[in-house]
């Protein structure tokens, strides 16, 4: 019987608060015995534990400069030094919920069903920001939906054929949704993109409300080129707004959370959607520091250098609601 190999890329800057428990559930999934796993790892400079956890663990580890970084070149980077056959794609703060994960995600592709999956993401109990938790519910659903049709996609917890990423790689040069943007060409070609609710991982994002902002805005600069004839104004930023709140404070009500709630949810869903109409609405020049506060929400703003200026060639965002990376 042929073995399956599978691998396991991460991307990661100063992912140790959580990046051992995601490594160790990894490590411990029930698979089929001619399915094989190797962990892969992306780092762009951690300074923390990161590159540690990852040795402790036989990791295969890649380095890639700051300067150099964007997500679509750091994933095509694991994945030209990933061997599998399967390539799956996980947050490194993000913890399959179960020992079944990865034989869930995979088994579409194995069938032959889909080219490209991705599985389901709830918030963490503790850490997760109670609107984006709704955000999770509202895009991750309990059904399987393998032949979605579209192109929306995750790689937070999603999962290749090793054949259909050699076709079409990531795109290096977006500021966001390179999964979408794959996605998308894989659905252009003829390819299936489909959705497997019982693969699920717990997705711990500790964001700052800038740093929320700042996820919509370059998400949303993408979105306005794969899906041009979408166009967020300030009637859909006013009408989301309205429509977003309204929906947690009743379901904050309903969970018994209203008062502890109620200040994080109107400062969650205005970052939300004023990046979102910020990013499809702005036309302007990104400098390098600029991209890395983007790409790094935890690295501070330096100064511009104007020598470095780089026009943008993207656009795109998830509208009324992130897509939770």
């Amino acid at each position: 019987m042929d073995r399956t190999k599978v691998s396991v890329v991460f991307r990661a800057l100063n992912e140790g608060k959580w990046f051992d428990q995601a490594l160790e559930a990894c490590r411990n999934q029930d698979v089929d015995d001619d399915v094989s796993i190797e962990l892969v790892l992306v780092d762009s400079g951690s300074t923390d534990r990161t590159i540690e956890i990852a040795k402790r663990h036989d990791c295969k580890i890649y380095h890639i400069a700051k300067s150099e970084f964007t997500f679509g070149r750091s994933l095509n980077m694991g994945c030209d030094g990933a061997s599998g056959d399967i390539l799956v794609f996980i947050s490194a703060h993000c913890i399959p919920v179960d020992q079944t994960w990865l034989s869930r995600l995979i088994s579409p592709l194995r069938e032959g069903k889909c080219d490209y999956v991705y599985g389901r993401q709830v918030g963490h109990a503790k850490a997760t920001r109670f609107s984006e938790a709704q955000v999770f519910n509202h895009y991750y659903g309990s059904e399987d939906q393998l032949e979605q049709g579209g192109f929306f996609c995750n790689n937070a917890n999603s999962a290749i054929l090793r054949s259909a990423w050699e076709k079409h790689r990531f795109d290096e040069a977006v500021t966001g949704l390179e999964d979408m943007v794959l996605a998308k060409a894989i659905v252009n070609d003829g390819g299936k993109v489909g959705y497997v609710a019982d693969a699920g991982v717990v997705h711990i994002h500790e964001e700052s409300l800038r740093q929320t902002y700042k996820r919509y805005y370059r998400e949303a600069l993408v979105m306005r080129d794969i899906m041009p004839e979408i166009h967020f104004n300030l009637f859909d930023l006013t009408t989301c707004l309205v429509s977003g709140i309204t929906h947690d404070l009743l379901e904050a009500a309903r969970e018994k959370r209203f008062t502890r709630e109620f200040s994080g949810i109107f400062g969650y869903r205005f970052m939300q959607y004023w990046g979102t109409y910020r990013g499809h609405n702005e036309h302007r020049q990104l400098s390098r520091a600029q991209k890395e506060s983007y790409y790094y929400p935890r690295v501070k703003l330096k100064k511009d250098n104007p020598g470095a200026k780089l026009v943008d060639p993207s656009a795109k965002s998830e509208l009324e609601a992130g897509t939770g990376r």
